[in-house]
């Protein structure tokens, strides 16, 4: 990235006074120099000399290497022209720090810096034991006050420069870090809300799906069999009662992060005997097959399986018009394999469901090409696990004597981690 030669205020009528304050100070330097060391002050030497030198620094931002080469210049035509006797290289000192400072790509100040001064005094040391008269012993004594503070003057200039360098490069820093914490914050916040929308799904869609289908037997029974559309009710009651009391836990949650729920759903693969009874009625004959020590499971691992077995009844009640259903839960071998099946019309669901979009990637298994938040939050649900999921009709999966099974067939198989048999 571009910088300054130097660190200075910013804004450009803040650059161009520092650069006039330094080529008055520089102006006033040369003839406070001039006079203290003993030179010659007059009108057409050490005035004009200072004059020059102070106004080619006002081009030192844009011109470093140009301004210093300049000044070197004009330095070298007094000195030669007998105008001035005194000051080789500390006139230029503003000059020599500005492009010693400059760390602009592709422009390394440094370097010439360097080369430049050490040119300059090469080329006086020459003129003062020639033209000048000087012994070389008059000349070392006259140029090596001038080498050391040269040499003062470039180490400052690099130091001042690296730091430059380090404040730039920490900045870089900070601001990639805070980029990143957005960007994590971001990344969490939409998992935050992926999850809540997948529990507020699983819950209040398979709620309200039982609590209607019990609702429904309740209102045909009423007066063939009231003890029937009692029992429904009762059910449809305490369906009702679990969903509050799981949407309570979740609200909590959101409210006090980082603290326990005050009640923890009771939703795990060992309650999913519980749920198939809640969701078994005269239409739908529900069969629920397990094998292993279900209890277990882990925690992630327990709750996924219920929420599959869960949303994939829910879906056959809501959509399928079917009259059995299968869920097997086998659990050994390092996995757990889940699977529900029914006898219902695959169409119906299919069409009754959201659209995937165009960029969502499509459920294994699922050739219709469109797919629903609960078939999508499944599937969400079992690759967080690490595992695999497929959904789709029957046709798709298994035959009989090559004719077509009809259904509906989910499919879950979820690695249990520290499995041990």
């Amino acid at each position: 990235m571009d910088r300054p030669a130097t660190a200075l205020p910013t804004g450009p009528h803040a650059g161009r006074f520092v650069d006039g304050a330094l080529a008055i100070v520089t102006a006033v330097g040369v003839l406070a120099g001039t006079a203290r060391f003993g030179g010659r002050l007059d009108e057409a030497g050490a005035l004009p000399l200072a004059l020059w030198l102070g106004l080619l620094l006002l081009g030192r931002r844009r011109w470093p290497l140009t301004v210093l080469l300049l000044g070197v210049q004009v330095v070298v035509v007094f000195h030669t022209s007998g105008l001035t006797d005194t000051g080789w290289v500390w006139p230029l000192s503003v000059a020599y720090a500005t492009l010693a400072a400059d760390d602009r790509p592709g422009r390394p100040g440094l370097p010439w810096a360097v080369a430049v001064g050490l040119v300059e005094l090469a080329f006086a040391a020459t003129w003062l034991t020639t033209a000048g008269g000087a012994t070389p012993r008059e000349a070392l004594a006259s140029l090596g006050a001038e080498a050391l503070w040269l040499a003062a003057l470039l180490a400052a200039a690099t130091a001042y420069r690296n730091r430059l360098r380090w404040r730039a490069e920490l900045d870089e820093r900070l601001l990639r870090a805070a980029r990143e914490r957005d960007l994590e914050a971001g990344r969490r916040i939409a998992e935050a809300r992926l999850d809540i929308a997948r529990e507020l799904h699983d819950v209040v869609g398979h709620t309200l799906t039982v609590v209607g289908l019990h609702l429904r037997v309740a209102a045909e029974a009423l007066d063939d069999s009231p003890h029937e559309a009692r029992t429904a009710l009762a059910t449809a009651q305490q369906v009702r009662t679990e969903a509050v009391r799981d949407l309570r836990a979740l609200v909590h949650v959101l409210r006090a992060p980082g603290e326990d729920p005050v009640e923890h759903p009771a939703a795990g693969a060992p309650e999913v005997a519980a749920l198939v009874d809640r969701m078994r009625s005269p239409r739908l004959d529900i069969r629920l097959a397990t094998s292993g020590d279900l209890t277990a499971l882990p925690a992630p691992v327990s709750l996924a399986v219920h929420r599959v077995v869960q949303e994939a009844l829910t879906n056959t009640a809501r959509h399928a018009d079917a009259s059995r259903a299968d869920v097997t839960i086998r659990y050994g071998d390092g996995h757990v394999e889940v699977s529900v099946t029914d006898d219902g019309r695959a169409v119906a669901r299919v069409t009754s469901v959201a659209p995937v979009p165009s960029d969502a990637p499509e459920t294994p298994g699922t050739p219709e090409a469109s797919a629903g938040h609960g078939i999508r939050g499944m599937a969400e649900r079992v690759r967080t696990l690490g595992g695999t999921f497929s959904a789709g009709t029957r046709d798709t999966h298994e035959k009989t004597n090559h004719e077509p099974v009809g259904g509906w067939l989910v499919r879950a198989h979820i690695p249990v981690p520290g499995f041990r048999p």
